[in-house]
């Protein structure tokens, strides 16, 4: 399980921290740690709902989930996981993003993701011309690059080809066959600066300047789009992973294409025969989705080829299996709130990150107060010798009289020269190479800068901000809970081949075959065909020589299914008798079904391997159980009856 994931899950059980702790209030303590009445009043209310036992939704019975909880929590400090590097750095990248809520950046995001809406509403056809040049080129190269660019620019709008100018003079990898043709795009698609010199320009002209990381571009406009709509579609899935399967997936897919083109119904297929069992119950129905949303690019273009509602493709492949989709509905362009939460999401993760942290940067300055002292670069271009550009470089221990304040956030924080080497030498070591050592210097002392001021912002919110306080207390138990269940429960049970063989051998009983049937399974959608199929089969006649004599290159009627299923499996109908010989008609989602029974298997124990998977997961759940025996053993447990009985009161449960 993702150590994230299983944080966020645990907020079912944690409490807020507290701020205040009223005697009158604790409701009970671990090894004399109180924890309030509040905390447990406050989580009980927020997950009544949740809970699915009936016993567990009075307060005696949530209260043990809660006192359980702590318990592991309790663990998880006692063997030291609150020390680890991993929790540290997992805790740090949770807290720095719970706390851009908080922290100034929700109106710049919320402006950038506007933008981005606004721009994703078309696209643009353009091609470029590149001259290379870093950020941390010398002023004289980064001088020279800029003349170049600004030279071609000018014979481009003097009106030379552009592709031609452009495998002329561009930079660009594979110039001579792309010719600078970048094709159509939005919003997202490519670095932000070059969006933005896009689409300030019109159809035909050439843009401005325009800089990023990878050097000096101009911009030709070709032409300007409206974006494709969203589209819903529905499927029928053969699957390709499936190795239990006694078909052809190619020839079962061409089978299904057949009968729809015998006017067959899409819906009954899907139910029927689609692999894809969450839509399949829908008649093959999927969520909308728009050019790129899919993992797989082949199922859209072929979705996107379907003109109008009703239309449905040939045999698609795709790396999940093969497909016939039809189309549904083409969507109009949703509005901006409907968007709105994927754009933010975007705009903090892509190259419009920059313009967020400074501009957080900025308010926190003006909200605290911000005062710079001594300059960084005088000392350290001498103090930190090349070896930074190749990160082998080791800090020396500063003289007082060397180590002066970098700045004072709020008064209260100074941050000095010594501050800023550390950070440098242990950044250094995950920083892409350098080969300007004053670029360097500049683009680490911005980043020590903002990570200063966001610590200094985040200590003073949780101490001063019940919310947030109370979420990031959440996320910093379910991250322990992680580390020591995975350690003391997950891990163990998992490792443990003795223990697991012990236990199955000790619970025997829960582990057996249920009935199972040796089969063959003819469906048809005509009942015509599945009466002929039953005298077929009462004449003799094999099932695979029944699929062979009625079916053909232009025509299915029939499909088989073969194999040994337990009788409750969804490949066998409703009502399935296992008796052997041939089984009445059935009638399941639309479709005729008759079963041809080899063998009947009565109920009888699995052996190990056959049922490993259940048995570790059982096997998991003992060990949970006997290692929390050992904690209510372990830690002293105190709850405060008057308190409880109050909240009982308060809580009428």
């Amino acid at each position: 399980m993702n150590r994230f994931f299983f944080a966020v899950v645990t907020l079912f059980f944690v409490a807020s921290t507290a701020f205040s702790q009223n005697k009158k209030d604790i409701l009970l303590t671990i090894d004399d740690r109180p924890i309030l009445a509040s905390e447990f009043k406050r989580v009980y209310k927020k997950n009544l709902d949740l809970v699915q036992e009936e016993s567990q939704k009075t307060v005696d019975g949530y209260l043990q989930l809660f006192v359980d909880y702590k318990l592991k929590v309790a663990e998880a400090y006692e063997q030291g996981f609150h020390e680890s590097n991993t929790y540290k750095k997992d805790f740090a990248k949770y807290e720095e993003q719970l706390s851009r809520n908080y922290i100034y950046e929700e109106k710049v995001t919320s402006e950038l993701a506007r933008e981005a809406y606004e721009r994703g509403l078309e696209e643009i056809e353009a091609s470029h011309i590149l001259i290379r040049v870093t950020y941390e080129a010398v002023p004289q190269d980064t001088l020279a690059a800029y003349e170049k660019i600004n030279a071609i620019r000018d014979r481009a709008i003097a009106g030379e080809d552009f592709a031609t100018l452009a495998k002329e003079t561009s930079e660009e990898p594979n110039i001579e066959k792309t010719a600078g043709n970048l094709g159509y795009f939005t919003a997202f698609s490519l670095v932000y600066p070059f969006e933005s010199g896009a689409y300030a320009t019109a159809v035909g002209d050439v843009s401005e300047i325009v800089r990023t990381q990878f050097g000096y571009h101009i911009i030709k406009v070709h032409d300007r789009r409206a974006k494709l709509p969203e589209i819903t579609v529905s499927h029928i899935m053969v699957s390709v992973r499936d190795t239990t399967q006694s078909f052809d997936p190619k020839e079962r897919i061409n089978e299904i294409y057949a009968l729809l083109q015998q006017g067959e119904s899409f819906e009954s297929l899907a139910k029927q025969y689609s692999d894809d069992k969450n839509s399949g119950k829908q008649g093959g129905k999927l969520k909308k989705f728009s050019k790129g949303d899919l993992r797989s690019n082949r199922f859209e273009d072929a979705s996107y080829e379907l003109e109008k509602p009703g239309d449905i493709s040939k045999p698609v492949r795709s790396s999940f299996g093969w497909h016939i989709i039809r189309l549904e509905e083409k969507h109009p362009i949703p509005p901006y709130e409907e968007k709105r939460a994927m754009l933010e999401r975007r705009v903090k993760e892509g190259s419009r990150s920059k313009i967020v942290t400074n501009a957080v940067k900025k308010k926190i300055k003006e909200k605290f107060g911000f005062q710079k002292h001594d300059s960084y670069l005088p000392f350290f271009d001498t103090y930190v010798t090349d070896s930074v550009l190749v990160r082998k470089w080791k800090m020396d221990t500063l003289l007082p009289q060397q180590n002066k304040k970098l700045f004072t956030i709020a008064n209260t924080k100074d941050v000095y020269f010594s501050d800023f080497a550390g950070y440098i030498e242990q950044r250094q070591l995950k920083s892409k190479l350098y080969k300007n050592k004053v670029v360097l210097l500049a683009d680490y002392f911005d980043e020590f800068e903002t990570q200063e001021l966001k610590v200094f912002f985040r200590k003073k919110l949780e101490a001063e901000n019940a919310d947030y306080a109370a979420i990031i207390s959440e996320y910093r138990d379910g991250l322990l809970i992680f580390d020591v269940m995975g350690k003391n429960v997950w891990r163990k049970a998992k490792k443990d081949s003795t223990g697991q063989l012990a236990f199955f051998e000790k619970n025997r009983s829960n582990y057996m075959w249920k009935e199972r049937a040796d089969v063959s399974i003819l469906g048809a959608t005509k009942e015509s065909v599945i009466q002929e199929v039953n005298d077929m089969l009462r004449a003799g006649k094999s099932p695979k020589e029944i699929k062979e004599a009625l079916n053909s290159v232009k025509e299915v009627n029939v499909l088989l299914t073969e194999g040994v299923f337990e009788t409750d499996r969804r490949e066998l109908p409703q009502g399935f008798v296992a008796e052997k010989g041939i089984s009445k008609i059935y009638l399941e989602n639309d479709s005729f079904i008759i079963v041809v029974v080899r063998d009947v298997m009565v109920p009888s124990p699995k052996e190990f391997e056959q049922t490993k998977g259940k048995v570790i997961s059982d096997y998991q759940a003992y060990v949970e159980e006997t290692w929390m025996n050992e904690l209510r053993n372990k830690f002293k447990v105190d709850i405060n009856q008057k308190t409880l009985k109050r909240i009982k009161k308060e809580l009428k449960s």
